[in-house]
Parts: structure tokens; C-alpha cells; sequence
């Protein structure tokens, strides 16, 4: 668990990102070497943007390949101005933005013999888990957990999110858990 200062720090970041994108159409510059060696962790993260608790945009990383501020500040630009199902943020969308970022920790592979099995495996509201079959691939945060809160339909919907029928199964399907360290503010 990041302190509470930290916490405020990485808030503070993916606010600066967003508005630096605001006037200059680009993520805030950040050099990692400027912040303390917890900042500069190779991290993965998902930035999560809500409006009255409505989505307004969501990126992230799988895979911790940048430091934690600098992805922090990376994903904050994307989910403002690059989520493809939302168009840029607006300045006067600014200032009723609420911010959700998501730690993710190193993903795990769950051994299943079964669909079944996978989901009697499943921890509600502790993973989010990535689905990947061949090309394919889709993940679920842990806090999707909160809409949908049976196991099998968490699996049937990230089915879908990775592109596969509802009813598929196949023995190359695989499944990895990740948990989560969540950090949320609304824009002041």
C-alpha cells in the first residue's frame, strides 16, 4: 500500500496530465527521476475517468513497462483524450472530473481443468482477470465486481469483452488474476 502522500502525489499527477493535455494536446512531461524510488517502480496501471458517476473514459496497461508516475500520467492523458468510445475531454468537463486509478499487481495464472473449475476459483471483488485466447484478449478490473457480482456471469460478460461467444470454452483459453490498490479523488 503506496502512504497516503503518495496517494496524493499520483492524484495530483493525473490531474496536471489532463490539464497539460488540455492546453497543450499532449500528457504532462514527466521525468521519473525527479520522484522517490516507489514512483519510479515499474508499475502497471488503469486510469478510470467518471462524470456523475457516469464512465467518461478508461486506459491502462496489463504490464508494468514504464515507471508508476510516468504511466500514471501516460493513461490520465489517454482516458481524457484517446478512449476511442468518448470524444476528447472538453475544459468545461474539467472540473466534474472524478479520477480512479487502479495499481495493478503482477498477474498470476490460474491452472483450470474446467469452465467450471475457473469459476469456483474466482475471488468476487479481489480479481480482475485477463482472458486470452490466440489474438484475443480482454481484461476486467476488480471493480466490475461491483455491477456484476456473480462469478459465472463475470466470466460469461469477459467472454464477451474479449470477443467469444458466451457459451465458449476451449482447452488453449487462459486466465491470469491480478488485484488491484485503488486510489480515487473528484477533481476540485
Amino acid at each position: 500500500m503506496l502512504s497516503t502522500n503518495t496517494q496524493q502525489q499520483l492524484i495530483q499527477i493525473a490531474k496536471n496530465s489532463i490539464a497539460h493535455g488540455l492546453e497543450y494536446g499532449r500528457a504532462l512531461p514527466i521525468n521519473s527521476k525527479d520522484f522517490s524510488s516507489e514512483l519510479q517502480a515499474l508499475r502497471a496501471t488503469f486510469v478510470t475517468l467518471e462524470i456523475e458517476q457516469q464512465l467518461r473514459g478508461c486506459i491502462g496497461m496489463l504490464e508494468a513497462v514504464r515507471p508508476l508516475v510516468i504511466d500514471i500520467a501516460e493513461n490520465s492523458f489517454a482516458a481524457a483524450f484517446k478512449d476511442p468510445r468518448f470524444p476528447p475531454l472538453l475544459t468545461t468537463e474539467f472540473s466534474l472530473l472524478e479520477i480512479h486509478l487502479s495499481l495493478l499487481s503482477s498477474a498470476q495464472p490460474i491452472s483450470f481443468y474446467s469452465e467450471e473449475d475457473l469459476v469456483k476459483q474466482l475471488r468476487p471483488g479481489i480479481d480482475g482477470l485477463i482472458m486470452q485466447e490466440g489474438l484475443r484478449r480482454g481484461t476486467f478490473l476488480p471493480s466490475v465486481w461491483e455491477s456484476i457480482t456473480d462469478p459465472e456471469e463475470f466470466l460469461l460478460h469477459l467472454k464477451l469483452k474479449t470477443g467469444l461467444a458466451s457459451d465458449y470454452w476451449s482447452d488453449s483459453l487462459r486466465v491470469s488474476r491480478y488485484e488491484c490498490e485503488y486510489i480515487s479523488a473528484r477533481h476540485e
